[in-house]
């Protein structure tokens, strides 16, 4: 599917180890709580990403724009297992993801470049919506395409199949786990992985 080329969880990390990593974690407090674990983990000096959206909610008869999770319980935070391991034992509302098939209490991780090109991605673009696993389908996907300049340079992408529009927007995924769909706006061109043609950046 999209980026072929980029694997999650490139080694298996269990309790008690202590390298540094993305680890992919669900927060299971309700979705108006008042301190979400991405908050809270932010809080403790924890990197955290979430994939937000905005939402209109209403306040004391007003109307106002708030940043919500895009999916309520996903979260990424970067620490070492064992960090992590003493949190999530404080905190009852806080899971590891495992991976399906895994090794016993084989925590999900990103590798630190996936989670850097999707960081990019998403809070570059203009305009992003986000899909789960299960919600891209083939007729979705277009060509594969090498991404020279901007910050998805020297990544392989796939493009949104999209009839009659001028703009170009491509899937980055975080394999298993969810894909943005983001316009690309900063690159120079465009090189199709299964041919030498070109497309450039309209100006």
């Amino acid at each position: 599917m999209t980026d072929k080329e980029n694997n999650t969880n490139p080694k298996a990390i269990l309790p008690g180890d202590d390298t540094a990593a993305w680890y992919a974690m669900s927060d299971l407090k309700r979705p108006n709580a008042a301190d979400p674990a991405y908050k809270m983990l932010a809080r403790k000096g924890f990197k955290v990403f979430t994939p937000m959206k905005e939402k209109i909610v209403e306040r004391l008869n007003k109307k106002t724009i708030v940043e919500v999770p895009v999916i309520q319980d996903l979260l990424f935070v970067y620490g070492t297992r064992n960090e992590l391991d003493i949190i999530e034992m404080q905190t009852p509302t806080l899971r590891y993801r495992f991976v399906k098939g895994g090794r016993y209490k084989e925590a999900m991780t990103v590798r630190d470049a996936d989670m850097n090109r999707f960081i990019a991605a998403v809070s570059n673009a203009p305009s992003v919506k986000y899909y789960a696993v299960d919600e891209i389908t083939p007729d979705m996907i277009g060509r594969d395409v090498h991404v020279h300049g901007g910050p998805l340079d020297g990544y392989k992408v796939s493009l949104r199949k999209m009839r009659g529009s001028k703009k170009k927007r491509v899937f980055v995924e975080l394999p298993r786990i969810v894909t943005a769909e983001v316009e690309l706006t900063a690159f120079d061109y465009l090189r199709f992985t299964d041919n030498d043609e070109i497309l450039k950046k309209q100006t």
